[in-house]
Order: structure tokens, then sequence, then C-alpha cells
């Protein structure tokens, strides 16, 4: 395999504050489009796809928490917030007595479908209409060098 030679550190540098910046930039957008439609965060989103991705049985709060990426705390008021909503149900986990497994509900896949129609469309905005079709490969591409 080829080595690929080094960049900079003020490249390097550059690089990485304007993904950063794109980041934040589509990130605020989406949630401006949520919160318009009268929608949860995204950050809701994100933990309901999960959940649903779980499937009917659901998912251990430690096994949710490795597919956020958020820290203990922060998962624990989001998933308090999503069950007051009727979102998650919380059910006994037969291999461990004391453990749950969270269960996304009905209602909870409703509204994640609703989410998805807004934040597709934001990222469509965001992201899809500034870029032509065929820099799509090569970004993707890209990005996961640094992966």
């Amino acid at each position: 395999m080829a080595q690929t030679p080094d960049i900079s550190n003020d490249l390097a540098t550059d690089i990485w504050v304007r993904l950063s910046r794109a980041h934040m930039k589509v990130q605020a957008s989406i949630e401006a489009a949520l919160k318009a439609a009268g929608l949860p965060s995204l950050a809701w989103y994100d933990a309901l796809r999960e959940l649903e991705r779980f499937g009917p049985e659901g998912g251990r709060a430690f096994e949710v928490q490795a597919r956020l990426l958020l820290p203990q705390y922060g998962l624990s008021r989001l998933l308090g917030k999503l069950e007051k909503a009727g979102y998650l149900v919380r059910k006994n986990c037969a291999e461990d007595g004391r453990g749950k497994r969270l269960v996304i509900t009905d209602q909870g896949k409703r509204v994640r479908r609703k989410m998805w129609r807004v934040y597709r469309a934001a990222l469509k905005r965001a992201v899809g209409d500034k870029l032509p079709e065929n820099d799509g490969p090569l970004l993707l591409a890209l990005l996961e060098r640094l992966k």
C-alpha cells in the first residue's frame, strides 16, 4: 500500500475547523427545522432511532449509550424524558433480574418517523443541495479515511 504524504499542521487545523463549523451549521439548521415543526430535538431522534434498531426486545441502557456516545448522566436524563413522553418503556431483563430493557413504543416510532421527514428535508437543504452529485462519493471516501 502506498504511503500517503503528511499534510502540514496548519492545513490539518484548517480542515478540522471547517469540518467542525460545517457540522455545527448543519446540526443547527436541522435543530431549527425540527423546532419549527414543533418536534423534539435531534438527540431525541437519535435515541429513538437506536431504540428502534434494537427491535422488539429493546436494548440495555449501556448498549444505547455505546451507540449514542453520550455520557451516562446525559443519557439517563434523555431516557427519562423519552419515557415521560410515552416514547419508550422499561421492561424487565430476562438475563439480569435487576436490569431493564428499553423498548421504543408505537408512539415513539410514529414521532421518529415524523421527525425523519423534517430531518431528511433539512439535511437535503443543508448538505445535499450544496454539493454536486458527483462530489458525494469523493467526500465520503475522504471522510472515511479520517475514521
